[in-house]
């Protein structure tokens, strides 16, 4: 019973969990993801048939049932690179720093919605699009210190937002 007790003591001091708090923690961090989604799709949505579709937009837009594709799993890759930060045996402080890197691309993600979709603001979404883009880069690189798997779980996000800034670019040259 000793030896029992001092394997869970020195799994516990080594950040080791249990199954189910690992399987609980992926939920969570894939629960947080989405519900960003969630948060954004509130602005963006009532805007696509409306304002958005009224606007003139560059040559290479994708067609509207791209993004929600691309988006979902997009916020399903993020919520998993997070837990893979998250689980990890790291320093305490190299951790928090991703975690809060995470945080703060994940707050301008949803902003993002809310400046261009419901402020309808093309400029202000370029502002907010471009402090996404230096928050990833952030994050990738905190990632990376802990994780180097989950910081490549973020690349292809920071490729779809370089394509998106690209894009929110594009709309407020040509509408100005």
């Amino acid at each position: 019973m000793a030896a029992h007790s001092d394997r869970l003591e020195h799994a516990l001091s080594e950040g080791e969990a249990s199954p189910v708090r690992q399987a609980a923690g992926l939920v969570g961090f894939l629960v947080l993801s989405f519900a960003a989604a969630g948060l954004g799709s509130l602005a963006t949505m009532p805007s696509i048939p409306t304002w958005y579709a009224g606007l003139e937009k560059p040559f290479f837009t994708p067609p509207n049932e791209v993004f929600p594709i691309v988006w979902t799993i997009l916020y399903a890759v993020m919520g998993i690179a997070a837990w893979l930060v998250w689980r990890k045996d790291a320093i305490r402080s190299d951790r928090k720093n991703a975690l809060t890197a995470f945080a703060v691309q994940l707050a301008l993600n949803v902003a993002w919605s809310f400046v261009f979709f419901g402020l309808h603001s093309t400029l202000g979404g370029v502002a907010v699009i471009v402090l996404l883009l230096i928050a990833l880069l952030w994050t990738i690189g905190a990632f990376r210190v802990v994780s180097p798997p989950a910081a490549a779980l973020m690349v292809p996000y920071l490729a779809w937002v370089t394509f998106a800034t690209a894009l929110n670019t594009g709309i407020y040259v040509l509408n100005g």
